[in-house]
């Protein structure tokens, strides 16, 4: 029994849903509308459910057609995008996708040294908050953030990293904070997306109250730290995150290393088939020694 549609009818299924018309999806594929009605047909039979609905109003897909789109979409992008790369002639090509935050702080300063050793390997690096769908064929390896409960996949934490307050030396001379209960008394940045809140830590330091208030809010590290630095505020942030600014001056511990949590939060995550492949295998060897 035939499991996996033919080519054409996706492509005409996907031109439609993306067209919402018949004649301007007819007019992408080069075929008229009557093909790829016929197309549109075919595929609904070998699936057995409706997926398109043609109204007074124009076209529209059905709840089992959204669906589906999101799934043929995402395939469909990860066959041009594979075609693409050998059209152009790109070969031993890597697709890794990281949190934004540790792809600009972290890992963008270190990829020098993973080109030189590895000068066959093209790789494409993107970023975003939302996991990597390795359904889609999108992504090789995803550098993730999170509590991890990510089931199938192999899941290796990158580092153990120190989450603490860091603030600039201005704000610190001007607030003059001696004790953790007095970082209260001063602006606060959240890092909205962190595992690490400014409760979790307050109450790890033996302070049994929570901020009333932020002075700024942010959902990346990236920003928080910036922020610090411009002298906004006290960030809660990771030192690993934060070295650059830690070895610069331009940030510093408000206090001593012992008032820090400690937290595995980032995580290489991929699935256990992709690590044959030379170029996947490459790249763990290389960011393991990193860590």
């Amino acid at each position: 029994m035939q499991t996996i549609p033919p080519l054409a009818t996706l492509q005409a299924f996907e031109a439609i849903a993306r067209r919402r018309s018949f004649a301007q999806a007819a007019s992408d594929l080069g075929l008229t509308a009557s093909a790829v009605s016929h197309q549109i047909a075919k595929l609904e039979k070998m699936v057995g459910t409706r997926l398109i609905d043609r109204t007074p109003a124009g076209v529209k897909l059905s709840v089992a057609g959204e669906q589906y789109l999101q799934r043929v979409s995402s395939a469909i992008a990860a066959l041009t995008s594979a075609t693409r790369d050998l059209q152009s002639g790109v070969r031993h090509s890597l697709y890794v996708h990281a949190s934004p935050s540790l792809a600009s702080l972290w890992l963008m300063p270190r990829l020098a040294g993973f080109a030189k050793t590895n000068p066959d390997v093209s790789l494409f690096l993107s970023s975003s908050h939302v996991h990597s769908d390795f359904g889609a064929g999108l992504s090789d390896v995803d550098i993730r953030y999170g509590v991890p409960n990510w089931p199938n996949l192999v899941v290796e934490p990158l580092f153990k990293e120190q989450v603490m307050p860091l603030i600039s030396p201005t704000l610190q001379k001007r607030f003059k904070m001696k004790e953790p209960v007095d970082v209260l008394k001063a602006p606060l940045i959240q890092s909205a997306v962190s595992v690490v809140q400014w409760s979790d830590w307050l109450e790890s330091v033996g302070v049994n109250q929570s901020p009333e208030r932020y002075a700024l809010r942010f959902d990346r590290a990236q920003l928080s730290l910036d922020a610090a630095i411009q002298g906004l505020g006290v960030a809660l942030e990771s030192t690993t995150m934060a070295a650059p600014h830690l070895e610069s001056g331009r940030l510093v511990p408000l206090f001593p290393t012992k008032k820090a949590i400690k937290v595995e939060a980032h995580f290489v995550v991929y699935p256990k088939r992709h690590a044959k492949r030379k170029e996947v295998a490459a790249f763990l060897a290389w960011i393991k020694k990193q860590v």
